[in-house]
C-alpha cells in the first residue's frame, strides 16, 4: 500500500498535469480580464498539513514582467510542521525524568518562517476565473520548540540540573534552502479586489530528513 507521503505526491502530481493541460486547452483563449494588471498583494491564511496539521499567515505579492508572467515574493509562517521523530526523542527524555519526578509532560512543535520568490504563470482562460502555477526557492527557518513540565511547572531551562542536556534533535534551529509549486485560481471579485483559492507544496531541506509541507487556503488582496 501506498504511504500518505507518496499519495499526496501523486495527487500533486495530478493536479499539475490537470492545470498544464487546461493551459494547453485556453492558449487561443482571449486574455483574461487581470491581463492587464501590473502586479498584485494579498494577505494569505492556510491551512498547513503534511507531518501534523497546522496553520499558516504570510503575505504574498508579484509583478508582470512579461505577460502572462509574474515574479512572485511569498513571506509567511507556518505554526508547526514537526515530523514524528520529534515526539518520540521527546518522549525518551520524558521517560528519563519520570525516574525521578512526578508527573512529567512535554509539548513539541517545529514552526517555519519562509521567503520564497520564483515565477506565476498565468493561464488564459475565457472563464472568469483565471488558474496560474508557480515555482519558486529562497530560506527557511525551522526551529525545534520544544518543553517539559514537571507537576505543571516548565522546567525546560532547568533541565541541566534534572540531568539533562537537550540535543540538536529537540533544540535550536537552522535556516535552509526551501523549495515550492503551487497552483491556484484567481476570482477578481469587485472592482480590485481579487480572491486567490490556492495550494502550495514545499520541500525544506533541512539536514536531517528534510521536511515537507503542504499549504491550502485562500488569499483576499487587490491587483493593480
Amino acid at each position: 500500500m501506498m504511504s500518505g507521503d507518496e499519495r499526496m505526491k501523486m495527487s500533486i502530481a495530478a493536479v499539475l498535469t490537470w492545470m498544464a493541460l487546461t493551459g494547453t486547452g485556453y492558449a487561443q483563449a482571449p486574455a483574461p480580464a487581470g491581463e492587464s494588471s501590473k502586479g498584485y498583494v494579498e494577505g494569505v491564511a492556510q491551512s498547513a498539513f503534511g507531518n501534523v496539521t497546522s496553520q499558516s499567515f504570510g503575505v504574498e505579492l508579484g509583478f508582470t514582467v512579461a505577460s502572462p508572467i509574474q515574479v512572485f515574493v511569498d513571506v509567511g509562517y507556518v505554526r508547526d510542521a514537526a515530523p514524528s521523530d520529534l515526539g518520540a526523542s521527546a518522549l525518551v527524555i520524558a521517560g528519563f525524568l519520570s525516574q525521578t519526578q512526578n508527573n512529567v509532560t512535554f509539548s513539541g512543535k517545529e514552526p517555519i518562517t519562509f521567503g520564497l520568490a520564483g515565477l506565476r504563470y498565468r493561464i488564459r482562460s475565457s472563464a472568469k476565473v483565471e488558474p496560474y502555477l508557480l515555482a519558486g526557492g529562497g530560506m527557511a527557518q525551522v526551529k525545534k520548540d520544544v518543553s517539559f513540565s514537571v507537576n505543571g511547572s516548565d522546567v525546560t531551562a532547568t533541565l541541566p540540573q534534572l540531568g539533562v542536556v537537550l540535543g540538536t534533535d529537540l533544540s535550536g534551529s537552522e535556516t535552509k534552502p526551501m523549495a515550492t509549486l503551487g497552483v491556484g485560481l484567481v476570482w477578481p471579485a469587485w472592482q480590485h479586489l481579487i480572491i486567490d483559492f490556492q495550494y502550495r507544496y514545499g520541500r525544506v531541506f533541512t539536514s536531517e530528513q528534510g521536511l515537507n509541507v503542504s499549504r491550502a487556503g485562500i488569499g483576499i488582496g487587490v491587483q493593480f
